[in-house]
């Protein structure tokens, strides 16, 4: 923010002026008697000659305004910055407490587990004379795989089991056995 013109500043000093010098008129008219109302045909009565005029310092104005020690300026502080807080005493380590109850369960530290299978079972086949129950499945892109007991789909999954309302899927290398339900879709 910068600081305010000399211009600005004599405007700012001349609208002061003008607000002393109303207020001065009217403190010393309410101080004066009050005159009785004219008459009809009388003239007014005469008002003051002159108003009284504040001394305006414009002096005052060529100074150059104290320059700010930390360079901040914050308009919405209105009293004085508190004192920075007292440097730390030096603090003496204390042992936690120890906790009360049965420790936390252990995590398995092996390696993460697969990702879920991406597939939908969307449907079934079942010819019990010719192939079995053969599940149709999608990996919700448009593909569309069948695969019954013990076929491998799309090279990474192989069909465990097939039922009615599940498929069991695992990876080809036997990790991450999943049963995905039927979902009609």
């Amino acid at each position: 923010m910068t600081l305010p013109s000399k211009r600005n500043l004599a405007i700012v000093a001349g609208v002061a002026l003008v607000v002393v010098a109303v207020t001065t008129a009217r403190d010393n008219d309410s101080a004066q008697p009050t005159a009785t109302p004219a008459r009809r045909g009388e003239a007014p009565a005469a008002a003051p000659a002159t108003l009284p005029v504040a001394d305006v310092k414009l002096e005052l104005l060529q100074q150059k305004p104290p320059e700010r020690e930390d360079g901040e300026r914050n308009l919405f502080r209105f009293q004085a910055r508190p004192a920075p807080p007292a440097p730390a005493e030096p603090r003496v380590a204390v042992a936690p407490p120890k906790p009360v109850g049965p420790p936390p369960p252990i995590m398995p530290s092996g390696p993460p587990p697969p990702p879920p299978i991406g597939l939908r079972y969307i449907g079934l086949v079942d010819a019990p004379s010719q192939a079995g129950r053969i599940a149709i499945l999608s990996d919700g892109r448009g593909n569309i795989f069948y695969g019954k007991d013990g076929d491998i789909i799309e090279g990474r999954y192989k069909v465990l089991k097939v039922s009615p309302d599940a498929a069991e899927l695992a990876y080809l290398d036997g990790r991450g056995r999943q049963t995905i339900r039927l979902t009609g879709q």
